[in-house]
């Protein structure tokens, strides 16, 4: 089901387009009548949209549809700091107590900025805030308790070189904004991003009430009431998770990226067992049939496990950083949940508003002749700080300041090309539900995809599928 209307700035790539396009609607997979939206960049021009599925039960998804995409706007709101940064408003090393004085309480008195954007503040467990679902809501009560929270080691710390602070995050970053802008975080956003980008109107955290009803909800939930008894609880926040169906694994086996994932599960296990010297080093990734010469079937979760590997999941970090204390899990979908201000949680933008973001910063901070993000500091913000393991993400995540790097297992077939791997240059953020946002400046190459699919990053296979194709094909026109 094709949805796409032409936007300015568009030049279309008639290949790409009509590949995306077919590759989105093979991704609907068995989520009928769940869908989403996919929107590439490249340099400056947006040459392929896609769109499939419904958003709600009266609106067809478009490249321009509203949706709650998590952690993926964590990327919109590190981007708003670095434009901050380079007009001279804050600095990446300078204390965020200089700037927020009320911050420095419990030995918080010389965290930087810089430590909070590559999460390696200890600032991580929201645990360790004594908070419900419902104080969560509140912007200002909020910011007065993560002024006075304590700072907290991941369990393990030795093991780790970041731990991702999932909620906490944001708070911080949010109530640095109001600190050197002298404006509410919506007006900050407002006046310094979006407008400029001309997306103030797709891009939101605290969506308003005359844009609620346009945001995408779970198809779950398109036969549920709306009754005001309901708005804090939801008898399900959980992700359905559901065996994949015979036509799934047919989907997978015909996408572009299936042999490259096929041989990099055999590499690994390859690597595996000449380092342990045990046959069953992959015990519970491969059949015992598999070997070198018989390619493995894949699933969602061997997929998934190329890019995570949840074995090394911290359930206990994990949870810190990601679940309030209070009992009554918080329902991100609600009315009041996306009017709240969670800046590290439940930002709401178009796939479109997000490409266009990162299109910006695959220019270098430069969109349309103007430059938001000067070059010194686009060289900081780019800039890998973290090698190792994270305490929370089940990955090495080499944290940039705000942003991780592009989760992509593509190699490029012609040696002699000179450009960086994507996977080195390329950075970005995905959220919970396996929404993601991503540029690479190598290709002035950016992408965004946007979902009402009822998933976790964790279990779902769409932002890989989608991204190794674009990357692919991509190249191909360079």
């Amino acid at each position: 089901m094709n949805h796409n209307t032409e936007h300015p700035n568009t030049t279309t790539n008639m290949d790409i387009q009509k590949n995306l396009q077919q590759l989105l609607t093979d991704l609907q997979l068995d989520d009928a009548p769940a869908g989403g939206a996919v929107v590439v960049y490249q340099a400056g021009q947006c040459i392929a949209q896609a769109s499939t599925g419904m958003a709600r039960p009266d609106i067809l998804w478009q490249p321009d549809t509203l949706a709650i995409n998590f952690s993926t706007g964590k990327g919109v709101l590190a981007t708003l700091v670095h434009v901050l940064v380079s007009q001279q408003l804050i600095e990446y090393d300078k204390p965020i107590a200089h700037y927020w004085p009320e911050f420095a309480a419990n030995g918080k008195d010389r965290i930087t900025l810089r430590q909070i954007m590559s999460h390696q503040a200890n600032l991580f467990s929201i645990q360790s805030i004594d908070v419900d679902s419902e104080t969560v809501l509140d912007w200002d009560t909020m910011l007065r308790h993560i002024a006075a929270m304590p700072i907290t080691s991941p369990e393990d710390a030795t093991k780790y070189d970041s731990a991702y602070s999932a909620l906490v995050y944001g708070w911080v970053l949010g109530g640095v904004v109001e600190a050197v802008t002298n404006l509410s975080f919506a007006e900050a956003l407002r006046q310094y991003l979006t407008e400029p980008l001309g997306i103030a109107d797709s891009c939101y955290f605290g969506v308003p009430n005359s844009k609620v009803d346009q945001v995408a909800k779970l198809a779950k939930d398109f036969e549920e009431s709306e009754d005001t008894s309901s708005q804090l609880k939801s008898r399900r926040q959980k992700p359905t998770l559901k065996v994949d169906s015979q036509e799934t694994l047919r989907t997978y086996a015909s996408l572009p990226s299936y042999h490259c994932w096929q041989q990099k599960m055999l590499d690994d296990k390859r690597a595996a067992e000449t380092q342990s010297s045990l046959d069953d080093s992959l015990d519970g990734k491969l059949d015992s049939s598999d070997n070198d010469s018989v390619r493995p079937t894949l699933n969602t979760a061997r997929i998934n496990s190329l890019y995570f590997n949840t074995s090394q999941l911290n359930l206990k970090n994990y949870k810190a950083a990601l679940i309030p204390t209070g009992k009554q899990a918080l329902d991100y979908h609600n009315r009041q949940t996306l009017q709240a201000v969670i800046p590290a949680a439940n930002g709401v933008a178009s796939a479109k508003a997000l490409a266009t973001i990162y299109a910006m910063l695959a220019n270098g901070g430069v969109w349309q002749g103007k430059t938001l993000i000067d070059s010194a500091t686009f060289e900081q913000l780019s800039t890998p700080q973290i090698k190792g393991l994270d305490a929370v993400m089940p990955a090495a995540m080499k944290w940039r300041l705000g942003y991780h790097r592009l989760f992509s297992l593509y190699a490029k077939k012609d040696d002699t090309n000179k450009r960086v791997n994507p996977a080195l240059s390329g950075f970005g953020h995905m959220g919970y539900n396996g929404s993601v946002a991503w540029c690479d400046p190598e290709r002035q190459l950016s992408f965004a995809f946007i979902h009402n699919f009822d998933t976790t990053m964790l279990n779902d296979v769409r932002q890989f599928a989608l991204t190794e194709a674009v990357l692919s094909w991509v190249e191909e026109i360079l």
